[in-house]
């Protein structure tokens, strides 16, 4: 039974594009209640460039911690911080990028996430 909502829209997948980008669990959220009943060009382009940046993150801080542990000083500390930082901006550019339609690259990462992903 269809009904006449005012509040009906069309998902061109742009909502899974930039719930992707809402750290690992919003990824995990938008591939697989979002994505995989509705594939489109802008969530897949969107679902990989975060993929990478999520698990570039998560690779980056384990690294950062081992070196923490050898090497505690200070100033690999505030490295950490920098990281982060660095991450949520690329968060919020990929959500930006996501929500106006656009399937443009991240720096440093977009362009390889297109070929380390092409299943998605």
């Amino acid at each position: 039974m269809e009904t006449n909502s005012p509040f009906k829209t069309v998902d061109n997948g742009k909502n899974a594009a930039v719930v992707s980008y809402i750290f690992l669990i919003g990824w995990l959220i938008s591939y697989f209640a979002m994505y995989k009943d509705n594939k489109t060009a802008l969530s897949s382009y969107h679902l990989r460039q975060s993929l990478l940046l999520h698990l570039g993150m998560i690779v980056l801080n384990v690294a950062v911690t081992i070196l923490i542990m050898i090497v505690p000083t200070a100033l690999i500390g505030y490295l950490s911080y920098v990281v982060y930082i660095a991450y949520l901006i690329l968060i919020i550019i990929g959500a930006i990028s996501a929500n106006n339609g656009e399937q443009k690259p991240l720096p440093l990462i977009g362009d390889k996430a297109q070929t380390m992903f092409p299943s998605i």
